[in-house]
């Protein structure tokens, strides 16, 4: 059962245990992780295939899953279901019309002595898309990673999934590949895929970004590498937080908490409320609900251990504790929630009313699903178009131009006691 948390302090130190609970490191786990790493570096393909058999299915029906089988599975969804692919070409307008907006542009400006500076905007070479499978398989996650890629500028996206027990691909996943333009899937899954697209083998390209949710080996694996590759966060555990006062409907908000913790027993599903009316309310209809629903044990671990309903006293109190939790999904169910956009600083994403509820996010408005977690939305953004870029900068000086400055740079140089810097500036400036 859901506890109901006076703010009389004892919020805060309910806030600092679902703090705590992230930032807890498996030993066991990275040493693992390393000698998986360790092995796939220096032995490729070969040790990829091997964990494969061992971990998710002995006999593989192939490790690039061919062009054919993926339109297979787009032909056949289209006849068998084609409601769903009706869904996800929905969800993909709207995601690209979202996205499109964020694409950033070059410039260039041009001095009248003549200096000439810009920057270059344009796409990575090749990213990798990890894609958990099984039976925790996210077709909406393709699409979310996938999609800002390619509007950014990517050449090619590389996706990596591990094999059904049955040697196949998630037909799913194939079909939201197909409908975002992934241009090569391969079976392989955990530590040893991570591994295999950051130092490439002979039939997996290295690539140079690594994005897309997995377990704690597959998070662990990003975490060890990144500096050999990009990453796109270290995601942990999925979290929701409510704001919610007198006018909220307390069904809304139960089936809005059990949605997150349904994820992940180490999930945290808070609400605060200024109205102990609506607390109690909606810890009953979490209650009612959650026992038709199919993740029932998953959610009542979750909310037991980092669930919780907080009264305040006040709004203003409610905001300042948000901020202080960033969370990664914030929902603000109030009487006018608009209000509240330029108070809510620290949040991967908000979402306003009693009609935009998280899972509308997750699949469908158009906003990036993939947010900061952990409190990490003080200083992380959302993944979006700019998380698949890089820039670069270009200078040109006129030799007027250049000799105008070079007092000014030779005495910054001088005062950081480099003197081949200055030197550089020095021996154009004697050469008059």
């Amino acid at each position: 059962m859901i506890r109901i948390i006076e703010a009389n302090g004892d919020e805060k130190k309910f806030l600092a245990e679902v703090e705590r609970r992230a930032g807890e490191v498996n030993a066991e786990v990275e040493k693992t992780v390393r000698e998986i790493i360790s092995d796939v570096k220096e032995n490729g393909d070969k040790a990829v295939k091997e964990y494969t058999a061992k971990f998710d299915c002995p006999d593989p029906q192939y490790y690039r899953v061919p062009d054919e089988a993926i339109q297979d599975a787009l032909t056949e969804a289209n006849e068998q279901c084609p409601d769903f692919v009706e869904a996800m070409l929905n969800a993909v307008e709207n995601i690209t019309a979202f996205h499109c907006r964020q694409l950033r542009e070059g410039f260039c400006v041009t001095e009248p002595n003549g200096v000439i500076m810009g920057q270059r905007v344009r796409g990575l070479d090749r990213v990798g898309l990890y894609v958990p499978g099984g039976t925790a398989a996210y077709p909406s996650s393709v699409l979310m990673n996938a999609i800002p890629a390619k509007i950014a500028g990517v050449k090619e996206i590389i996706m990596v999934t591990p094999p059904l027990k049955d040697g196949t691909a998630n037909k799913d996943i194939l079909v939201a590949a197909a409908l975002c333009g992934v241009d090569r899937i391969y079976l392989a899954g955990g530590a040893q895929a991570v591994a295999a697209l950051a130092f490439g083998t002979d039939e997996i390209p290295k690539v140079s970004k690594i994005v897309g949710p997995g377990n704690i080996f597959v998070a662990t694996a990003k975490k060890l590498l990144y500096g050999v590759v990009d990453i796109d966060m270290i995601a942990g555990p999925s979290e929701i937080l409510v704001l919610a006062d007198e006018t909220a409907n307390p069904k809304y908000l139960a089936a809005d908490l059990m949605s997150q913790a349904e994820h992940d027993k180490l999930a945290s599903a808070i609400m605060i409320t200024t109205d102990m009316g609506i607390a109690e309310r909606t810890r009953g209809e979490i209650e009612r609900q959650s026992a038709e629903l199919s993740r029932r044990e998953i959610i009542d671990r979750s909310i037991s251990d980092y669930g919780a309903i907080i009264v305040c006293d006040d709004m203003d109190y409610a905001v300042e504790l948000a901020n202080a939790l960033a969370p990664e999904h914030l929902e603000v169910v109030t009487k006018n929630p608009m209000e509240y956009i330029g108070r809510l600083d620290n949040v991967g994403s908000l979402f306003l009313g009693q009609y935009s509820p998280e899972p509308l996010g997750d699949y469908y408005a158009g906003p990036n699903h993939v947010l900061p977690t952990s409190g990490t939305a003080r200083f992380f953004s959302p993944l979006g178009v700019d998380s698949f870029i890089k820039r670069s900068s270009y200078i040109y000086y006129t030799r007027e131009a250049l000799l105008d400055a070079a007092d000014d740079i030779i005495l910054i140089a001088e005062r950081e006691r480099l003197t081949a810097h200055a030197n550089s500036i020095k021996v154009r400036k004697d050469d008059e």
